[in-house]
């Protein structure tokens, strides 16, 4: 179940409506709109039972704002079915997923917009991720890892990529030089993704059987298998502070996070590729996640160590 709650007077309609789903993202949150606020005229944060005091900071920061409407989820129902409750909320001609965890360019969304609007073929746009320092982030132009090239990256084969480039292509384009212009790619980050309210109705929504990462592959797919375009564009910059919602919680989100990679492939890749590479890279993903999982387990511990020492 959901509450909505409007935070300032009427909310009128807009061309944007940015979406934001929030889980206990603290000052980020209201950091995040204030970097937006201008930009668009509708905003809808979704949160995810939040238990921190990202709500009250941002109900304190903007007390009469009614551009913002905020919607409570009463458990955390992921971000792939937040998204969509914010989407079926959503008043603008434009529709735009934004992170909490994000801090717009002043003319970030507007160039999105005109980049959108240039070509009727065009579905989707997103921005360049940036991390804090000011480098490129992964992520933002994306080549969808295909289960052959998630073999070649996890067997170190993209080395080879400058001989044979389509057999060992690396999709990890944020390691290539940054285009000038915009340019379509196969797939952008949900961090950022801005789409119209036309492409909306011919994909659908987002996939809830994603509870958290890989649901944007997901959709970028079915636009792309729809017909639509997804582009790419560099100079609507954002910074990323990847990984704010999920302070506290690493072996939660990578379980999520490669759960996820596995539905990905079952969904679109099972009948297109022998079942001993879908094997093996299905195998390859649960012994990353248990690498992962005792990682974050054995630095906790070390952690608690040091602590007591101290």
């Amino acid at each position: 179940m959901s509450d909505r709650v409007t935070v300032g007077d009427n909310v009128g309609r807009s061309p944007v409506s940015l979406i934001i789903v929030n889980h206990d993202a603290g000052a980020m949150l209201a950091d995040c709109i204030a970097s937006s606020l201008d930009q668009v005229e509708e905003i809808i944060v979704v949160d995810n039972a939040s238990s921190d005091d990202s709500l009250a900071l941002l109900q304190s920061r903007f007390p009469n704002e009614n551009r913002l409407q905020l919607i409570r989820n009463h458990e955390n129902l992921g971000f792939a079915a937040a998204s969509n409750i914010g989407l079926t909320w959503a008043n603008g001609r434009y529709l735009m997923l934004l992170n909490p965890d994000c801090l717009l360019d002043p003319e970030c969304i507007g160039r999105l917009v005109s980049v959108y609007e240039s070509r009727p073929e065009i579905g989707m746009v997103g921005g360049l991720l940036l991390n804090p320092g000011g480098t490129e982030q992964g992520g933002g132009r994306r080549a969808v890892p295909t289960p052959w090239r998630s073999f070649v990256r996890a067997f170190g084969l993209h080395r080879l990529s400058h001989r044979w480039p389509r057999l060992f292509f690396d999709f990890h384009l944020h390691e290539q030089p940054l285009p000038e212009q915009p340019i379509e790619v196969e797939a952008i980050s949900g961090a950022c993704m801005l789409v119209s309210r036309n492409a909306l109705e011919d994909v659908g929504p987002l996939d809830a059987g994603y509870f958290l990462h890989c649901e944007d592959l997901d959709w970028c797919m079915r636009f792309r298998r729809k017909g639509w375009n997804i582009l790419f564009v560099p100079d609507a910059k954002i910074i990323h502070y990847r990984g704010v919602c999920g302070l506290g919680k690493p072996i939660f989100v990578a379980w999520h996070k490669h759960r996820g990679m596995i539905r990905f492939y079952r969904k679109f890749f099972k009948h297109q590729y022998p079942g001993v590479l879908m094997w093996l890279v299905g195998l390859g993903v649960w012994l990353r996640f248990g690498a992962t999982a005792l990682y974050y387990l054995l630095h906790s511990a070390s952690c608690k160590v040091g602590k007591r020492r101290g």
